[in-house]
């Protein structure tokens, strides 16, 4: 394969990564544990945790897990939101040579029930906010340990208390739960440093993550991510940031933002895994629909990388209290997740100097395949180029691949790409080509400097008389109009054309029309794309990490739109 793309790398990103840097990402995490172990490593409502910190509890805590019966290989699930425990355990389970399953702390009983049972998870740490959830749950799954962290368990005792009695009786967040024999979180790690940890020797081929995905297209699927997978991306993320990092002014440890849940892929790596790997600092942020309280956390530190998605960009620049936050320590902010939208990222420009550098990527690709260059200077409408060691393909349905310029299923081969999912060879059998490179199903087109630009996803790709209309080619066009927050498109039953586009919308502007909007979007849109129906809504479905649930407008879809 010729990677084009090589050619417009920026200078000194280099074409290839050696992933046997590190041997495993335990090997990882003590390499940051030694040479940084007085730096803070995680920061979290006003408590900082240094490196010889988390180095300490972690230990505990994996010490803890071998205490228990758990032996190399087994399934720990973590079921909590962005808090200092869940740094704790991603790295305790790792040193006892276990694997971490993350999961979503919003799930329903069935859900929950479901992951647990498929991942054969052995034990889980559970956000007491969440405990009630799992007593449902748990009596149908194999997971016999249960710890169950408190919000302000590792807040020191004076505030964790204050914060723990508020959250449980002011608040009233805790719901009530009966699990016997449930331990403590901070229990456990007393009884982990009593035990003692016995080391294991990690390996690159180990399953570092059971990364659960599909969950809004169908069945959910475990990701089966290896230590060398997740080390890969970071090494290959590090290198295509260097440039950007390195130029001046000079920043001496990386503060990043982690609002988006460390249960999802973007986040573990671009944020915890990335930082962890420079000796950098993540601000761990429990909850990122509180924008007055993100913006509260932002305004502390010199921020200098910010991982998020575009309505969370999209939120902030909206919110009155943005104009005060300090940006001028902003080496990057990246999106990926979803599309970034043109309105949006030319007003993050002009807010904050420094272009959102939208990426691409899946759970199955730990997750990053692309990303565009650090030194744009605007939007390009792309999810740029791919990464070092990373190998993009263009293919039609038989599997083969397309020349430049043509739409196709964009293809990917790499060092961070899964093995499979797990205990399912069938669904790992349909997702690999013959020749190694994962199908992402999304339609995405190659420029001739290597960079891709999606179409859309195959599953929201609507048909009208035969034409195909991408929802994110409308979407982007009701946008510009102005007058919208967000918004989103999807295809709806139609008698005549089979579908038809209809658009759901969150005004910005109250006095906006859906016949003007149809009419903005008539002189710029062919006709059979312009959407026959428009519904304004207070809100749109989205999930946790902010993605705008399509699936679940179309199946729930309004009864009265406003036609136009």
């Amino acid at each position: 394969m010729d990677r084009i793309w090589l050619r417009h790398y920026p200078p000194g990103v280099p074409a290839d990564i050696d992933p046997g840097r590190y041997a495993s990402l335990v090997a990882m995490f003590e390499a940051s544990f030694a040479t940084y172990g007085t730096r803070e490593a995680c920061v979290c409502m006003g408590r900082a945790l240094t490196y010889a910190e988390l180095d300490e509890a972690s230990r505990a805590f994996a010490a803890f897990l071998q205490s228990r019966g758990l032996r190399r290989g087994a399934r720990v699930a973590l079921m909590m939101p962005n808090v200092l425990q869940y740094a704790v355990a991603i790295a305790g389970t790792l040193r006892a040579g276990c694997t971490v399953v993350n999961t979503n702390p919003l799930y329903k009983p069935r859900e929950l029930e479901f992951q647990l049972t498929d991942a054969g998870a052995e034990a889980i740490v559970v956000l007491e906010n969440f405990a009630s959830v799992l007593q449902e749950a748990l009596p149908q799954t194999p997971a016999k340990l249960v710890i169950v962290a408190s919000l302000g368990d590792m807040l020191g005792r004076a505030k964790g208390a204050i914060v723990n009695g508020f959250v449980r009786h002011v608040k009233k967040m805790v719901p009530r739960y009966d699990i016997p024999g449930a331990v403590k979180f901070n229990d456990a790690l007393v009884a982990g440093r009593r035990a003692g940890f016995t080391r294991v020797d990690v390996g690159a081929d180990d399953i570092a993550f059971l990364q659960y995905t599909g969950g809004t297209t169908g069945v959910a699927k475990g990701a089966m991510l290896l230590h060398r997978n997740l080390i890969a991306n970071v090494l290959q993320i590090d290198a295509w940031q260097a440039p950007v990092i390195a130029a001046p002014p000079h920043v001496e440890r990386m503060v990043v933002v982690t609002a988006l849940p460390l249960y999802h892929i973007f986040a573990l790596t671009a944020c915890l895994l990335s930082a962890v790997s420079s000796g950098g600092m993540c601000i761990l942020i429990p909850n990122p629909r509180d924008i007055p309280a993100l913006i509260k956390e932002i305004a502390k530190y010199k921020v200098n990388s910010f991982p998020a998605v575009n309505t969370l960009y999209n939120a902030l620049l909206h919110h009155p209290d943005f104009k005060t936050l300090d940006w001028s320590g902003l080496k990057c902010a990246v999106a990926g997740g979803m599309a970034v939208q043109k309105s949006v990222a030319e007003a993050w420009m002009k807010a904050t100097g420094k272009p959102i550098i939208e990426g691409y990527g899946l759970s199955e690709t730990s997750p990053v395949l692309t990303c565009n260059r650090g030194d744009i200077g605007a939007w390009t409408g792309t999810i740029g180029l791919p990464l070092p060691s990373t190998e993009i393909s263009i293919r039609d349905e038989t599997g083969h691949e397309l020349p430049t310029g043509e739409e196709g299923e964009i293809c990917a081969r790499g060092p961070q790409v899964m093995p499979g999912y797990w205990q399912r060879p069938d669904e790992t059998a349909k997702a690999m080509t013959a020749d190694g490179f994962f199908r992402t199903g999304d339609i995405g087109v190659m420029d001739v400097q290597g960079r891709v630009r999606i179409v859309d996803r195959k599953k929201d790709m609507i048909t009208v008389s035969g034409f195909k209309v991408f929802p994110n080619e409308v979407e982007d066009v009701a946008m510009s109009q102005g007058g919208l927050l967000e918004c989103a498109v999807v295809g709806v039953p139609d008698q005549h054309s089979g579908e038809t586009p209809k658009l759901f919308a969150v005004k910005k502007d109250p006095s906006l029309t859906s016949a003007e909007l149809h009419d903005f979007m008539k002189a710029r849109l062919a006709s059979y794309k312009v959407p026959r129906h428009i519904e304004f809504r207070a809100e749109l479905p989205k999930t946790n990490v902010g993605k705008i649930l399509r699936r679940a407008l179309r199946e729930n879809d309004g009864k009265h739109p406003e036609r136009s």
